[in-house]
């Protein structure tokens, strides 16, 4: 979260329960097979749990899974389960107390790590916990991080640092892929990497013997464009074909203007005809328009 906050939008602003299931109905019968509710904070949304029963009963989709900075997983852990939730991404950038009150601006580190080994215990395997690298600041855990998966079936993915507007950018910030793995091998030289299907966005390693994994999201040093089938819709109900493209087809206004579905199908599958080979590249994106991450969601 920016040191300034950010602006809410009104209500009516964001898309309804209503919008969000005929979006989910038309996409999954279009072969969309894995849904995932993001943020900002999805755990702060009243009656989530009434909304994922909805889209988890949806027939053929096989994947619905939340990301949440864990804070109120605890709490809430059981019902998302028992309503159809059947993975979680858990946001956490630092092991240190200190450092995660600077990072996130109040104290909860001991409450993320009771999340993760809740949903550790309630059967989730991996449990995937996110964590942006950024050059002299939190590289010095990374062999932390990388000891935290040694008993757990747990999943730490390494995110590289990314140009979003309102993130305070610096190149010098930035730490690719290849630097965090000489980093790990110089304390655990047998680290390697695994197979991982096409279309994964982590590239994935482990330490022999070690129940859970590593997996690095390389978007800027080495990106995996060519098998991205994501797409995501924001919480006001804009399509993006890219996360890092700027270009947003308003959905929202179209479904209340009273856009049939089959107009609306063929409205996705136009942006996404559009969608380019790959991503601009990290200083190209440092220059572009994007909504900071936070405002992103989906």
């Amino acid at each position: 979260m920016p040191a300034e906050g950010v602006d809410l939008k009104p209500r009516d602003h964001i898309l309804s329960f209503e919008e969000i299931m005929r979006l989910a109905e038309l996409l999954v019968a279009q072969g969309v097979s894995k849904i995932r509710l993001t943020g900002g904070e999805p755990l702060i949304r009243k009656e989530l749990v009434q909304l994922v029963e909805r889209i988890a009963a949806l027939n053929g989709l096989k994947e619905l899974t939340i990301t949440t900075n864990g804070l109120l997983l605890p709490r809430k852990l059981e019902d998302l389960k028992n309503a159809g939730v059947t993975g979680f991404n858990i946001s956490l950038d630092t092991l240190q107390p200190d450092r995660f009150k600077h990072i996130t601006r109040r104290k909860g580190l001991e409450t993320v790590l009771e999340a993760i080994d809740m949903t550790v215990e309630a059967g989730y395997d991996p449990v995937k916990v996110n964590c942006v690298v950024l050059r002299d600041f939190n590289e010095d855990e990374l062999g932390d991080f990388v000891a935290f998966t040694q008993s757990r079936p747990v999943e730490v993915r390494f995110i590289e640092y990314m140009p979003f507007d309102g993130n305070a950018w610096n190149t010098g910030k930035f730490m690719p892929y290849s630097d965090m793995v000489s980093v790990i091998q110089e304390r655990w030289p047998s680290f390697s990497r695994h197979k991982e299907d096409d279309s994964e966005t982590a590239k994935l390693w482990r330490v022999p013997g070690f129940t859970g994994s590593v997996g690095f999201i390389s978007s800027m040093s080495d990106h995996f464009c060519s098998g991205c089938n994501r797409i995501r819709i924001t919480a006001d109900g804009k399509l993006k074909v890219c996360l890092f493209g700027s270009n947003e087809v308003n959905l929202r206004d179209m479904m209340r203007a009273g856009i049939n579905d089959e107009r609306l199908i063929e409205t996705v599958q136009s942006a996404l005809s559009r969608k380019a080979a790959s991503h601009a590249g990290m200083e190209v994106l440092a220059e572009s328009d994007n909504r900071p991450m936070i405002l992103i969601g989906g």
